[in-house]
């Protein structure tokens, strides 16, 4: 539950119990201070049964209830008023008060820090159950030749090139979250043997990823694994990217945890490092023979047929994508520094930030209007992170920029990943909802009511999921 909610709503039973209890921990240090050794001791008791109150409620999906508040309110409130009679110095309470919550202040900051780093540390982390399905998976890959020689055999089929058929691109090393964005676009397609999807992984997942797609059935559609090391043309020497993630400084940056502590530390997710994240940059040159695809996030489900999408007229533009400003606010002075010059001149602060996840890319209009070019540039530009300081979206929006056009935001729903108040009527009209932020479906950091919507895309009855439900 997302008890900050709670605690900014006025008529809230959680708020009141938590600025009581606020009030209750002043008094505390104010009777020990008057040797009412009793009082504080009453105090201490009943702040402990609102701390219990408040936790449970931070665990579920309800608010606290009257009957569960009013009880803890009343006598709460009583010994309050208690402390009051006891210590009407009002100014030796209002200099006690004002210490305490300075200190509380300094807690809270400094727990929110730690909770946000083990909540990154949780989302970087392989289920023990997943990290099994794959050791499984690599056996099969490298003791069982026919594997390997139905892998060369499907290597070079001319569906691969077709452009008359729908081709989507997800880039990852994720092997059941590819799986259920497959399953899920799958199930949900008019004409399933239509499709085509191309999936890059790392060196470690290839075999893996291979050894899971020869081996399912995904109703006559067709499904290419590559591995990114076998792209020698993404080299250093290309790409200004790579050169900048392989150097010794932005490896520190990523993996140092000693540097200013004060840093946030999603900013340090190694997975900024991670080359695949920076694929969709380099979708015209992976396929140089297709003209439009459409990109898929591995975190997405999709519930709606996405063909239409291929028919979809982009106005001449490269990128179509759903904007992130209605609600939220994302406009690019949320994303990119502003006080650079070289922003400030070329781009409106205003303009509406859009999201990466399900995007359609025209390919000719891509290669025309030279968008991977762009994006080196801006990437050169932020060598010293002062532009941005992470992720793909900033270079996106500036490598995009007057080259995106607005999808309606049905095809595209977000937030699955990190808000509890998603509206049940727009998950249910949504083509594509997309668990962006932490809490992945697949870990137990995750937003329980969201995780059926990927589940019943898991092929449960693959007997290796089986032997591994219980690791």
């Amino acid at each position: 539950m997302n008890l900050t909610q709670e605690m900014l709503s006025v008529n809230s039973y959680a708020r009141q119990i938590a600025e009581q209890t606020t009030l209750a921990k002043a008094y505390i240090i104010i009777a020990k201070e008057h040797n009412n050794l009793h009082l504080a001791w009453e105090l201490s008791t009943k702040i402990r049964s609102c701390q219990l109150l408040l936790s449970k409620a931070a665990m579920r999906d309800e608010p606290i209830s009257l009957d569960e508040a009013e009880p803890n309110i009343r006598s709460l409130s009583s010994l309050i008023l208690k402390a009051q009679d006891a210590h009407y110095d009002i100014a030796t309470t209002m200099m006690t008060m004002k210490s305490h919550i300075q200190a509380l202040e300094e807690r809270a900051n400094a727990a929110s820090v730690q909770s946000m780093m083990f909540g990154q540390l949780t989302a970087e982390s392989l289920p023990k159950n997943l990290h099994c399905l794959e050791m499984k998976l690599m056996a099969d890959w490298l003791t069982k030749k026919s594997l390997q020689d139905f892998a060369d055999e499907r290597r070079n089929s001319p569906r691969l090139v077709d452009n008359n058929l729908y081709h989507f691109c997800i880039f990852s090393d994720n092997l059941l979250a590819v799986s259920v964005v497959i399953n899920s676009t799958v199930a949900n397609a008019d004409h399933p043997k239509q499709l085509v999807f191309h999936i890059v992984t790392d060196s470690i997942h290839y075999g893996v990823m291979l050894a899971w797609f020869l081996n399912n059935d995904f109703k006559g559609s067709t499904v290419e694994v590559q591995n990114i090391d076998n792209f020698t043309w993404l080299n250093s020497s290309y790409s200004p990217a790579v050169k900048q993630l392989m150097a010794t400084d932005s490896r520190k940056y990523y993996f140092d945890g000693s540097q200013d502590t004060g840093f946030e530390p999603k900013f340090r997710n190694p997975k900024y490092i991670y080359l695949l994240n920076h694929l969709r940059f380099y979708i015209p040159e992976i396929y140089p023979q297709l003209e439009k695809i459409v990109f898929l996030d591995d975190d997405v489900v999709v519930q709606k047929d996405l063909t239409p999408l291929f028919s979809l007229d982009l106005h001449g533009n490269v990128n179509g994508a759903v904007e992130t400003c209605l609600e939220a606010f994302h406009r690019y002075y949320k994303y990119l520094n502003f006080s650079n010059p070289l922003i400030s001149s070329k781009f409106d602060p205003q303009a509406c930030g859009w999201a990466f996840g399900m995007n359609v890319f025209d390919l000719i209009a891509w290669r025309k209007a030279s968008v991977t070019a762009r994006y080196h540039y801006w990437i050169e530009q932020n060598a010293d992170r002062t532009i941005w300081k992470l992720g793909t979206l900033p270079p996106g929006l500036l490598a995009f920029y007057g080259m995106t056009e607005p999808l309606d935001r049905r095809w595209h729903v977000l937030g699955l990943g990190y808000d509890v108040n998603v509206d049940n009527r727009l998950i249910e009209s949504a083509a594509v909802i997309h668990f962006n932020g932490n809490m992945k479906p697949w870990l137990k950091l995750r937003i329980n009511r969201y995780r059926p919507l990927w589940e019943r895309y898991v092929n449960q009855t693959h007997p290796h999921l089986q032997d591994c439900a219980t690791h």
